[in-house]
């Protein structure tokens, strides 16, 4: 007798940061809570079993999440709409806004400047997000030249780096302390389910399911 090959697991992918805490009770409503080693701080596992067999959790940076999934490493994965927008993979698909992670992405400047504004052809800008900030200033009809940080963005106009710096705000208390403020928002964000567009079609026996489940999930907390 043959013996039956049990599938690869589905793996998925969750943000390290501000989107972990309010993402494990998501999990949980829907079924998937992480085996005890997720938690212990001190362990430097990277993948972790979780109550459910064919369930995996990688945890990694959430700009590392969206590359994960769109490359099929892992089948599905939780991560800010900001990161969707600035990569704009076309293996992703992002079908349930969790309702999570709630912030902005925004432009600030000096305290005591104006914004950019519609007679300026070229800004300077320092952000992690260059792709997003591009798009933006073009359809205001501004070239804007994106010096790439992954941190304390906050000092670049201090210490002339930058005229200005796009990043994601959720109080603006940062902002205030380094004498700078929220010009334009951007965006509004807020965390997604997203799901590798190939696995979505090829395990179509558990991922379409498991999405139904998180979209069930954000409904009845919402109700």
């Amino acid at each position: 007798m043959c013996a039956t090959l049990m599938p690869e697991p589905i793996i998925f992918a969750i943000p390290k940061g501000r989107i972990l805490d309010e993402a494990l009770p998501l999990l949980a409503r829907v079924g998937i809570e992480p085996a005890a080693d997720f938690f212990d701080k001190n362990s430097r596992a990277l993948v972790f079993a979780t109550n459910q067999p064919h369930i995996s959790l990688i945890r990694v940076r959430a700009f590392d999440v969206a590359t994960f999934v769109a490359h099929g490493a892992a089948q599905l994965g939780i991560v800010g709409s900001d990161v969707v927008d600035e990569f704009d993979y076309s293996e992703l698909y992002a079908p349930v806004d969790l309702g999570i992670g709630h912030c902005r992405l925004s432009l600030a400047g000096p305290a005591d400047a104006p914004p950019p504004g519609m007679g300026e052809s070229h800004i300077r800008v320092a952000t992690k997000y260059p792709a997003t900030t591009r798009r933006w200033f073009a359809a205001q009809g501004i070239q804007a030249e994106c010096i790439k940080l992954n941190g304390a963005m906050e000092i670049a106009p201090k210490l002339g780096l930058a005229s200005h710096i796009v990043d994601l705000v959720s109080t603006g208390r940062t902002l205030v302390e380094n004498a700078l403020a929220e010009q334009k928002i951007i965006s509004d964000v807020s965390a997604r389910l997203i799901v590798n567009r190939a696995a979505f079609k090829l395990r179509s026996a558990e991922v379409p399911a498991l999405v139904e489940r998180f979209r069930q999930a954000v409904g009845d907390a919402a109700a």
